[in-house]
């Protein structure tokens, strides 16, 4: 096989796995794996504990091949690199450039649309709640408070142990785990 078919068989390839992922993935939800090495439940790899893009999903494979072959049917056509030996490295490299640009440009869009409302526990101490379940003496109650204008609930204990009645406004002291500890305010 010459080269100037092995990179029109790349560039095909990862056009055609392109096009039918992007409507496969339209008519079927977009479910795709995008490889995570965590024992979470969330796509991307890595030990960064981000859902992210992961730089072997489908997505940058089919890019890096389409590349190649679209860097190596244009390198091929210039006489100064028409030989295997410099269009090859050349298509490659190329191929990883822009896949790696590929990967840092999808990564950023899923890093803002992947922050999420949910609240951060260390800014709760000190701001108000209240009990929506009655909290009974040494036993746990639950509240609700309202942190980025979102509303959250939790379990809740006051803090010496005394009974708090529902619809009582209290202060979050501490948290311990997924335990919230109050005083009445």
């Amino acid at each position: 096989m010459d080269l100037p078919n092995l990179y029109l068989i790349c560039l095909g390839v990862g056009l055609v796995f392109t096009t039918v992922s992007a409507f496969a993935g339209h008519l079927m939800g977009g479910h795709d794996f995008h490889g995570s090495l965590d024992a979470h439940a969330e796509t991307g790899a890595g030990s960064h504990h981000m859902p992210g893009f992961s730089a072997l999903s489908p997505t940058t494979i089919a890019l890096f091949i389409t590349a190649f072959g679209g860097l190596g049917l244009i390198f091929v056509r210039f006489e100064m690199t028409r030989g295997w030996w410099l269009s090859i490295p050349l298509a490659l490299v190329g191929a990883f450039a822009v896949a790696a640009v590929a990967l840092q440009f999808f990564r950023s869009i899923f890093k803002i649309t992947q922050s999420s409302s949910e609240s951060h526990v260390g800014r709760l101490v000190g701001i108000n709640g209240t009990i929506i379940t009655p909290i009974p003496a040494d036993g746990v109650g639950e509240i609700a408070y309202v942190q980025g204008g979102s509303r959250y609930s939790a379990p809740a204990r006051e803090e010496d142990g005394v009974p708090v009645a529902s619809g009582s406004t209290v202060t979050i002291t501490r948290i311990v785990g997924t335990q919230f500890y109050v005083r009445v305010a």
